[in-house]
């Protein structure tokens, strides 16, 4: 996948991607958020915001009297997140366009929240750091990625029937693969988050699985980044999709296994 392109591969997608919010992205927002113990008052940054799966249930838990920032890449994105904010009357919300990398507020945050986003960041590391630095002492980072094994055999059978179109493509893992498997056991994030300086770590096994039929699954693909595996022939597409369609069946059960942790800076 070409990771310049993944702000408009959400911009692209954003209506497929919230077609999975009700079974996938809000119960795991939900589960983020409740370990995240967010406290009445609590100013929030949702690094990565998406359509709202985290910023709405933390705006919640915050009051009205919170600061919840939401910053996003995808102007599409953002666009549904705000529409849920405002049909909920949550003006303790506010929605950014822009980059979490070089995200730095006027006052440091209680809480930083990062939904299945950390591994987008073109250098994890070093942007991680920064969001960290966004806390004040004592402020809570929250994070959830996919576990180990999570995703398969789903992306597996995609890149195979892709390949089929364009054997060049997909040759090995991308970037943003590679820094999901540096956080995908409850060892790795742990040492990954020790060497943030963070102190109080918690990772919570969180097991999901959801129920995909083919419309939703090729939501899936359309509404991440795995769209930019496919083909950009029409025709060429299509057939990835009979294909890999075929290959999952009418109902097929997605491991969407996920880790959340939690962490302190000192």
């Amino acid at each position: 996948m070409p990771e310049t392109n993944i702000g408009t591969a959400f911009d692209d997608g954003a209506s497929d991607f919230d077609r999975l919010a009700p079974s996938l992205w809000n119960p795991m927002g939900n589960a983020l958020v409740a370990a995240a113990e967010i406290g009445i008052g609590d100013s929030i940054l949702d690094a990565g915001c998406g359509s709202g799966a985290t910023t709405i249930p933390a705006a919640q838990y915050a009051g009205p009297g919170a600061r919840v920032d939401g910053v996003d890449i995808s102007a599409e994105m953002l666009a549904l997140a705000q529409a849920k904010a405002s049909t909920l009357a949550l003006e303790n919300v506010t929605l950014h366009l822009g980059d979490v990398t070089e995200w730095t507020a006027e006052e440091p945050y209680d809480v930083v929240l990062s939904a299945y986003s950390m591994f987008f960041l073109p250098d994890m590391d070093a942007g991680a750091a920064h969001l960290v630095s966004n806390l004040r002492p004592g402020g809570r980072l929250a994070l959830s990625t996919w576990a180990e094994g999570s995703m398969s055999p789903f992306t597996e059978l995609l890149v195979q029937e892709c390949r089929k179109e364009t054997p060049e493509i997909a040759e090995g893992p991308s970037r943003s693969r590679n820094n999901a498997e540096r956080l995908a056991t409850p060892e790795k994030m742990t040492a990954w988050l020790e060497s943030l300086g963070l102190r109080d770590i918690k990772v919570l096994e969180t097991p999901a699985q959801v129920q995909l039929s083919p419309s939703l699954a090729w939501s899936l693909v359309l509404g991440s980044g795995l769209r930019h595996l496919l083909p950009t022939d029409p025709e060429a597409a299509e057939r990835v999709k009979t294909g890999f369609l075929g290959q999952l069946g009418e109902e097929h059960n997605l491991n969407a296994d996920t880790l959340i942790a939690t962490a302190r800076r000192p």
